[in-house]
């Protein structure tokens, strides 16, 4: 193999395709990536068997061929040479190594052959459809923080897509821990119609959620029962879906909850910041006071002191106590893209419902806290 391609061509790939790379394997061929060259350029590919990226790059091929190298190491090389640089890339099938070369510069670098490198093969897809890349990164970026971490509920560690009827068929995205609930959708692009509901793993959501940056490119979403494969611009990512019962998450979203809270967005969450700073580690626990007009923010902690902030808000139903983890009112209000934050309560022990009152795409539901 021989093959000459831009320093920041290849540095942009290897960006994508290395973070899939585990830094410590048992199975050595995985620290590796596959390069290709064919008539459409230089293919770099890295898996770690549930997950895959693929991406094809335009370069001046010399002589076509396939090695696999350290995914790590060559990234790491690749990000030090200067900019600007045309980087050559050649095998030497006797001593089984890639010389690296940019200007001055030379590496040799250990290969492993590229038949031992596992093909994490789609198979069949059942579904297929098509969506601009800002409105997945937009159901993937207001759900993904609430996914469980907790390894013994497996099924929570990924978001939940389907396709439900709201009016309509729409897209939705769902992710729960348990204690917070996180709710977005978009109108059902053709060809989801049907589809099953698919659970995608945390580690292909933060992948996803990276290539579709450029929120005007087109994003291709082919999936089956088993593995979803999403297809933009030259890269291509395989994934193993979750498998696993996602639960009937309508159930615990509230629908009799009364009592309506309006709070300008910006000035709650900066409040909740500046009073959650004495509380817990643990806990993070802020409690609300709310009566006519007015919120009253306070935290007490027995070890560090005790913070009260009061602010000007629109309520106008019997006054409440309540308490939440103040990280999660933060994350959700980090993700409501309107000035004010519409928080619908029913009593202390019950969910609270949170929505940006001029988006009703995203909803959030969070549990209170006994403070």
């Amino acid at each position: 193999m021989k093959v000459t391609v831009e320093r920041a061509e290849l540095l942009k790939s290897l960006a994508h395709v290395h973070r899939v790379v585990e830094r410590r394997n048992t199975i050595p061929i995985l620290a590796n990536v596959l390069m290709r060259t064919d008539a459409r350029g230089l293919a770099l590919r890295a898996t770690d068997l549930d997950i895959e990226i693929v991406e094809t790059i335009s370069a001046e091929v010399g002589q076509e061929g396939a090695t696999t190298v350290p995914a790590h190491t060559l990234y790491d090389i690749v990000r030090k040479l200067p900019e600007g640089a045309q980087v050559q890339l050649e095998t030497s099938g006797d001593r089984g190594t890639l010389t690296v070369r940019a200007g001055r510069s030379r590496f040799a670098l250990q290969t492993l052959p590229e038949g031992e490198f596992p093909d994490l093969a789609a198979g069949e897809m059942t579904h297929r459809f098509t969506l601009p890349g800002g409105e997945l990164k937009r159901l993937v970026d207001k759900t993904q923080f609430a996914i469980s971490t907790e390894e013994t509920r497996y099924y929570l560690n990924g978001i939940y897509f389907h396709v439900a009827d709201a009016n309509g068929p729409v897209l939705r995205a769902v992710a729960t821990d348990g204690h917070r609930l996180a709710q977005a959708q978009t109108a059902a692009p053709e060809g989801a119609i049907g589809m099953p509901g698919v659970i995608v793993p945390r580690k292909a959501v933060a992948e996803i959620q990276r290539l579709a940056e450029d929120g005007d490119a087109e994003v291709t979403v082919e999936l089956s029962t088993a593995k979803i494969r999403v297809s933009l611009d030259r890269v291509v990512l395989t994934s193993k879906l979750i498998d696993g019962t996602f639960p009937d998450y309508g159930r615990v979203i509230p629908v009799g909850n009364d009592k309506t809270l309006v709070v300008d967005k910006a000035e709650f969450a900066s409040a909740v910041d500046r009073v959650s700073t004495v509380a817990s580690e643990r806990g993070r626990a802020v409690k609300l006071s709310i009566g006519d007009g007015k919120l009253t923010l306070s935290v007490t902690n027995p070890d560090s002191g005790s913070a009260t902030e009061e602010l000007e808000v629109e309520y106008a139903s019997e006054p409440i106590d309540i308490g939440f983890n103040s990280r999660y009112l933060l994350d959700i209000t980090s993700q409501i893209e309107g000035g004010t934050a519409e928080l619908k309560l029913a009593d202390p022990g019950s969910p609270t419902l949170l929505q940006d009152p001029e988006k009703r795409g995203a909803l959030y539901v969070l549990m209170p806290m006994r403070v």
